[in-house]
């Protein structure tokens, strides 16, 4: 990537930045949890280790994903094995469990998608 002095708008209007010049890292991302987490800011702190983690799929995926998260467009199963492929796949800890207690909350309230 580029320093960020280095991103300018005369940069993008020439063509010359790329989705990887832009992109965050996932080690920043854990340092702002840390931060987050040290200022007690507890839910921030974990939305940005699950950004710290997803950090590592690839768009196409995690768009993927969050279309599957949309309701009534995944079954409870579906929703687990996405939760298990996190975990094994990408180390994604803390999202699988969220992904799991998504999976929880949505067969609750009727969110899941309905068997034809």
């Amino acid at each position: 990537g580029r320093l960020v002095n280095d991103i300018t708008l005369e940069a993008a209007a020439a063509g010359e930045l790329s989705d990887e010049d832009l992109r965050i890292r996932a080690e920043t991302l854990r340092a702002q949890a840390q931060v987050a987490s040290a200022a007690d800011y507890p839910q921030l702190a974990e939305n940005l280790t699950r950004a710290a983690e997803l950090a590592a799929v690839p768009n196409d995926e995690l768009l993927q994903m969050y279309e599957l998260l949309r309701p009534g467009r995944a079954s409870y199963e579906t929703l687990q094995a996405l939760a298990e492929r996190l975990e094994t796949v990408y180390s994604a800890q803390v999202t699988g469990k969220f992904i799991r207690e998504a999976a929880d909350a949505y067969r609750t309230r009727g969110l899941l998608r309905r068997e034809a």
